[in-house]
């Protein structure tokens, strides 16, 4: 930084002395000017000798020399007068000395300019040849001092784009447009030429035998199964898509429309279902549009399984939706509670089977054929408990009830032996049929071949071990019982006590089950509170509907779906229909909102029936359906005034 200052100071100096030369330049051009003016008033005597005294200072300055001959006084005084005329800062040399070129070429066109105006005379002692010169001002600018910036070293503007036109912008970006464009449906062009000349290389003809292979693959199978069901799904949809709502028209207008039981599919299979009968039907908790239906074997079809279970869909009517086998008849069958993938059988041989709808169509697990199970057909399984912790309970005929843990088939849990004392031959009861009330685990109640129903624990407890109650019989039906339902936990009124049993004596029969805190302490006969003798055949299912307090269905041999309401009436069913072809109906089922129910016929048809607003319950239904058991318990107490 120092020794840059020192170079800006030198330059400073050297452009004052430069700016000085300049002035007294100016200064002697016009003080000589006035001398020429003064001279040309003097005598001609006086002019020759300042002429040469001129003459001879310009030649002395030319060869770097003073003159130093004497001159005349008047030659004095003119030299005296053109040295004086000169400033006292003019840098003349002194001979011998160096002489600066830029001092000595000014001073060489102020003394031409000064001797223009004088006659060149010859002199005796020098011989100068001269010429003349044009002179030249010079105005030399002072140098420009620049100072650069570290941050910025541009000036404004200096980096700004041209300003263009708005059309040219437009043209621009529409030429930009217009290539892209060009360059996409180039593309296009090139992907859709690929694509149509690998799918004509693709596309050939298989051979007969590439086809064959191709559909009996599994995957191909699959496929085929899978892809079908959803169309059928789709078209099986009956809503009526062209209904118009503005005309106002109602169907069922007229009076009799609340008691109307409506038909709404039925299930067949030619391959699955000929020759075989429903055993059972039960409603998917899970998906309500599901119903499964067991059947036992096909003495026509000896090469297939003994035992099928079939899952249907009321969106897929012409085929069922799940195909489950069995090596022997399916007696009893319901979808778990729990889990809504898995499918319960019970079968002829004592089996118990598990199957899964993500699975195949064997079981994915079964009980041994062993002591430690069952040896004898199941006619009756039931789930109690809760989610977290829950069991299947199922009972054959041998008197044996088993609880299983549906991931552990390989031995029961518990095991109990239901004996009774009373019986003639053996000690064992024949169990057709159990029931659980609601939120109860451990106390049950089973109805038997000879026609009684037992209540019986699982469990030792207070006051009762485990077993059958001794000393309690409902006795009242004189065959078979084939049916047993307790009255389900919903509503302003418990009437969980409550429960229906059907027999092949013809009759449905109504019962309170006697508290199991209040045992009895010697043998008792408990009869029913009401007794149903409509029906003109083996009853073989009754039902009580899960939405509506006073309604139950019965089914029977001839064919006759009866829907009763205690509030109603108890000596008529409220609505009879005649299902099928009038077989026998062996089973019954509610689904879970109550609407609609499944019938099991003995010719391999599952109907579906829908009753309508009979499901809806009164507010005072409870009250009613309170009020009319309670005249019956008091003519069961009081029958000589009944």
């Amino acid at each position: 930084m120092d020794r840059r200052k020192e170079e800006l100071e030198k330059k400073r100096q050297k452009l004052a002395e430069l700016r000085r030369a300049r002035e007294e330049r100016k200064a002697l051009l016009e003080s000589q000017s006035a001398q020429s003016a003064s001279t040309a008033t003097t005598g001609s005597s006086g002019n020759v000798g300042r002429d040469r005294k001129a003459i001879d200072d310009l030649v002395a300055l030319v060869l770097g020399e003073r003159s130093g001959t004497p001159a005349s006084d008047r030659g004095s005084d003119a030299g005296s007068d053109f040295s004086s005329s000169r400033p006292a800062s003019a840098n003349y040399s002194s001979p011998g000395t160096p002489v600066n070129t830029s001092e000595a070429r000014l001073s060489m066109i102020s003394n031409s300019s000064q001797t223009a105006t004088t006659v060149q005379t010859s002199t005796p002692h020098y011989v100068a040849e001269l010429t003349e010169a044009q002179a030249f001002v010079a105005d030399i600018p002072p140098l420009e001092h620049v100072v650069y910036s570290k941050e910025i070293q541009t000036t404004d503007g200096s980096l700004e784009a041209p300003e263009i036109s708005e059309e040219e912008i437009r043209k621009q970006i529409m030429e930009e447009f217009e290539a892209r464009e060009k360059q996409k449906m180039a593309q296009l062009e090139e992907e859709i030429r690929k694509a149509e000349q690998e799918k004509h290389e693709e596309i050939r003809e298989l051979t007969e035998d590439e086809s064959k292979v191709i559909q009996k693959s599994q995957e191909f199978v699959e496929f085929i199964d899978s892809s079908t069901k959803i169309v059928e799904r789709a078209l099986n949809e009956k809503y009526d898509f062209m209904k118009d709502y503005t005309l106002g028209i109602d169907i069922e207008n007229d009076e009799n429309s609340g008691k109307r039981v409506k038909f709404v599919c039925e299930f067949w299979d030619e391959k699955w279902c000929k020759n075989r009968s429903v055993t059972d039907v039960n409603w998917s908790v899970k998906y309500p549009e599901l119903v499964v239906s067991s059947y036992n074997k096909n003495p026509l079809a000896p090469n297939e399984p003994d035992g099928v279970a079939l899952v249907w869909n009321l969106h897929l009517l012409d085929r069922p939706e799940f195909v489950f086998h069995s090596q022997s008849d399916v007696l009893s069958v319901m979808f778990s509670k729990f889990h809504p993938n898995y499918v319960i059988g019970g079968t002829y041989s004592g089996q118990i089977v598990l199957w899964d709808t993500r699975a195949k169509s064997l079981p994915v697990l079964k009980t041994p054929l062993s002591a430690g199970g069952h040896t004898h057909p199941v006619y009756s399984i039931e789930m109690v408990g809760t989610q977290n912790a829950h069991n299947l309970i199922s009972a054959s005929t041998d008197g044996f009830v088993c609880s299983w843990q549906l991931d552990m088939l390989a031995q029961p849990q518990d095991y109990l032996e239901l004996l009774h004392p009373a019986h003639n031959k053996t000690d064992e009861v024949s169990v057709t049929c159990i029931g659980f009330p609601d939120n109860e685990t451990t106390a049950f109640w089973s109805g038997t071949e000879e026609g009684n129903v037992y209540q019986a624990n699982r469990y030792d407890r207070a006051g009762s071990k485990a077993g059958i109650n001794q000393y309690d019989t409902y006795r009242g039906h004189h065959g078979m019982v084939t049916g047993l339902n307790f009255h389900p936990l919903h509503g302003p009124v418990d009437f969980s006590d409550l429960y229906l049993t059907s027999s092949v004596d013809w009759t449905v029969k109504l019962w309170r089950a006697k508290s199991i805190s209040k045992t009895s302490t010697q043998p008792a006969h408990i009869s029913p509170l009401y007794s149903f003798e409509h029906a003109d055949d083996y009853v073989y299912d009754v039902k009580w509907s899960p939405s509506h307090p006073a309604l139950f269905g019965t089914v029977d041999g001839t064919g006759q779906f009866d829907l009763w309401n205690l509030n109603a009436d108890t000596e008529e069913p409220f609505v009879s229909t005649q299902v099928g072809s009038g077989r026998a109906l062996n089973k019954l089922a509610w689904d879970k909102e109550g609407k609609r129910t499944a019938i099991g016929s003995s010719d391999g048809r599952t109907y579906i029936y829908d009753v309508g607003e009979m499901a809806n319950p009164k507010p005072e239904d409870w009250s009613l359906l309170q009020k009319n058991i309670s005249e019956m318990i008091s003519n069961q107490e009081n029958p000589a005034t009944k």
